[in-house]
């Protein structure tokens, strides 16, 4: 059986390889000189209900819903509502 280019395949891979690993020292060298470490990421999101509000999750409905404080969301069948917002132990639910 013929074993083809194989020796030629094999160098050009070796030679894209080497090419990608010497664009990649060159990318890093520039962020470096340009005093940045990396891809920017924005700033996260606060997460969770707005001030004054509490926040509700019902496993059977798939979603979540806000309400006053000390208020519960309607108790319609099924009642499964679980509060996910942290309550201060002075705070009392409904």
């Amino acid at each position: 059986m013929a074993r083809g280019h194989y020796g030629f395949e094999r160098r050009r891979r070796a030679d894209i390889k080497k090419a990608k690993q010497e664009a990649k020292r060159q990318r890093k060298t520039q962020r470096a000189e340009a005093g940045g470490v990396g891809p920017e990421i924005g700033e996260a999101p606060d997460a969770g209900p707005p001030p004054g509000m509490w926040e509700w999750f019902s496993a059977s409905r798939g979603r979540a819903v806000t309400t006053a404080v000390g208020a519960r969301p309607a108790p319609d069948p099924p009642d499964d509502w679980v509060l996910l917002t942290d309550v201060a132990p002075g705070e009392e639910q409904q």
